[in-house]
């Protein structure tokens, strides 16, 4: 059966483009377990956990992103990377994504039993509410769209004894597929309130970029 196309079809599909987008608040997932010692200007170099992302420019844009954060709690990035007290491993990656689907569309109003010369019979029109003349005798609107796992892992090693001082991830579900949105919020997500508490999940939720500042 052909789909009728309709405004509140139209209306839903809209605000899944908007919930794609950065104007809303970013939701992530994120899980901590570190034994880190208290920050006394430790040097650090960042390092891409999977050797595919190494030497390409946009991991070094997420690693001088991460370096910043690192920098805002206490810790220096290192000069010469074989005199570095910490090594910091970063991998990122978004998924193929999995198609949801969801159900719009009005039956008839029980409030509304039919159509006279001057209008509905006793109610006044409001919208929302069944319409036969906007929406036919009844419709249903099958709508699918995907929807994104971004992930963010971190972790800190010492490198004086090999010692792993920090893990880190951060997961969020979204319309985007695109990393240059991802990753930059999912480190925002990580260094909220870092290190963190070992062994906590937390729901972080961030302001749209442009409410940042």
């Amino acid at each position: 059966m052909k789909k009728r196309p309709t405004i509140a079809a139209a209306l839903a599909t809209a605000a899944l483009l908007v919930l794609g987008g950065c104007a809303q608040p970013f939701k992530a997932d994120v899980a901590r377990f570190q034994q880190l010692p208290a920050t006394q200007g430790q040097s650090f170099i960042i390092v891409a956990d999977d050797p595919r992302l190494a030497g390409g420019l946009e991991f070094d844009q997420y690693a001088s992103l991460v370096a910043h954060k690192l920098g805002g709690v206490g810790y220096v990035p290192s000069e010469d990377p074989a005199k570095a007290d910490l090594i910091v491993r970063m991998n990122y990656a978004v998924d193929n994504g999995r198609e949801k689907v969801r159900t719009t569309g009005f039956s008839s109003d029980p409030f509304y039993r039919g159509y006279g010369r001057y209008g509905y019979w006793g109610y006044p029109y409001r919208w929302g509410f069944y319409d036969p003349f906007l929406f036919g005798p009844g419709y249903q609107d099958i709508e699918s769209y995907t929807v994104y796992t971004g992930t963010l892992n971190l972790k800190i090693d010492r490198v004086s004894d090999n010692q792993r001082l920090f893990e880190g991830k951060a997961e969020s579900q979204s319309l985007s597929n695109k990393l240059t949105y991802l990753v930059p919020n999912l480190i925002d997500a990580m260094f909220v309130n870092f290190p963190g508490t070992s062994g906590e999940t937390v729901k972080i939720t961030l302001a749209p970029e442009k409410d940042r500042n």
